[in-house]
C-alpha cells in the first residue's frame, strides 16, 4: 500500500514516524511550507520535514494543496491511500479521491464529538473525563466521514493540553496502523456519523484564553490546563500581560473581587480570588521572562498580595 502521509506538528511527526517504523510503504510527504520563527523570525522548517528527509521520503509543501501543478505532483507520488494528521488546511474532493483507496484522518477525538481543530484542548476546557482518536475517511464537510476505528483512553485530573495531546498522539498512531491493515485486507467496517451528536472544538486563539476571574474556579483551572501549553491563558497585571499555569483550585475563604491576589507568599503560594473559591496558581510566564514557578516570581516581587489580575 502506497501511502502519501500530511502532517505539520509534533502530534504529526509521531504518527509518521509509527508509520516509517511500521515498515509502511510512505511514498511522499506533504506538509506545511516553512514558516519564521524565533527571535530571528528565521525559516524554519515544520517537524514532520525533517523526518521525512531523514528516512529519504519525497516532501511536498505547497502553500495551498490544490491547483494544476500541485494535483500533478501529487498524482505523481500514485498514492494508494493519504493519511493525514494534523495538516493544518482544508483538502478538496479532488485531492482526497485521488488515492486509489481514499484519505483517512487521524482525529483527536471520540468523533462526532469536538469536530474542528482544537479538540484536545476543548476536551479539557469542557471538562471531558474520557476522549480517544478516530480514524476516519475524509469528505469535504469537516470531520463528519464514516468512522473505520476508534480507541478511548480517560482524562487524568491534572492533565494539560500538552500532556494529553502527546498520549493521543501515541494512540492514535497505533490506532492507525490498525485501521490501515483493515483498510487494505478490505475489512474495514466504516460507520456513518450522528449528526444529531455532533460537536466542535475552534481553534482557540490567545484572546479567547484571558482569564474571566469571575467564572467559578473550577472552569477556570479547566480553562488554564485546556490553553497549556499553547495559546496559554493569561490575564494582565498592572498593565503587562502574564500567562498562567499549573492551577490548583484551593479551599481558602477570600472575601476578595475575583482576580484579587489573597495570597503571594513563597511557602504557600499565589492565592487568586474568583467568582466562586480561590484558585492557586503554582507556575506564571510574566512578559519577556521564562517559564517560572510562582515561588521565584514571589521571591522576584513580580507579585504581591492587594493587586489584582485583570
Amino acid at each position: 500500500m502506497r501511502i502519501v502521509f500530511w502532517g505539520t506538528p509534533d502530534f504529526a511527526l509521531t504518527v509518521l514516524g509509527a508509520l516509517l517504523e511500521g515498515g509502511r510503504d510512505v511514498v511522499g510527504v506533504i506538509t506545511q511550507p516553512d514558516r519564521p520563527a524565533g527571535r530571528g523570525r528565521k525559516l524554519q522548517p515544520p517537524p514532520v520535514k525533517s523526518v521525512a528527509a531523514e528516512a529519504g521520503v519525497p516532501v511536498l509543501q505547497p502553500e495551498k494543496p490544490h491547483g494544476e501543478e500541485f494535483m500533478r505532483e501529487f498524482a505523481g507520488l500514485e498514492p494508494d491511500v493519504s493519511v493525514v494528521a494534523a495538516y493544518g488546511q482544508i483538502l478538496k474532493a479532488e485531492v482526497l479521491e485521488l488515492p486509489r483507496l481514499g484519505s483517512f484522518n487521524v482525529h483527536a477525538s471520540l468523533l462526532p464529538e469536538l469536530r474542528g481543530a482544537a479538540p484536545v484542548n476543548w476536551a479539557i476546557i469542557r471538562g471531558h473525563t474520557e476522549t480517544g482518536v478516530t480514524i476516519m475517511r475524509m469528505v469535504e464537510q469537516l470531520d463528519a466521514g464514516p468512522m473505520v476505528l476508534k480507541a478511548r483512553t480517560g482524562i487524568a485530573a491534572n492533565e494539560t493540553a500538552g500532556s494529553l495531546m502527546e498520549r493521543l498522539a501515541e494512540l492514535g498512531a497505533a490506532t492507525l496502523l490498525e485501521a490501515l491493515e483493515l483498510i487494505e485486507t478490505g475489512r474495514a467496517v466504516e460507520e456513518e456519523q450522528n449528526e444529531d451528536e455532533a460537536t466542535y472544538a475552534p481553534k482557540l486563539r490567545s484572546e479567547d484564553v484571558r482569564v474571566d476571574w469571575g467564572r467559578p474556579a473550577e472552569e477556570i483551572e479547566r480553562w488554564i490546563r485546556g490553553a497549556d501549553p499553547v495559546p496559554a491563558a493569561w490575564s494582565e497585571l498592572e498593565g503587562k500581560r502574564v500567562r498562567l499555569f499549573a492551577p490548583r483550585v484551593h479551599d481558602l475563604d477570600a472575601d476578595a473581587e475575583p482576580g484579587v491576589v489573597v495570597v503571594a507568599d513563597p511557602n504557600t503560594g499565589l492565592h487568586v480570588a474568583t467568582g466562586s473559591g480561590t484558585l492557586c496558581i503554582d507556575e506564571v510566564q510574566p512578559a519577556g521572562k521564562r517559564r517560572m514557578g510562582t515561588a521565584d516570581w514571589i521571591r522576584g516581587r513580580g507579585v504581591t498580595g492587594g493587586q489584582r489580575f485583570v
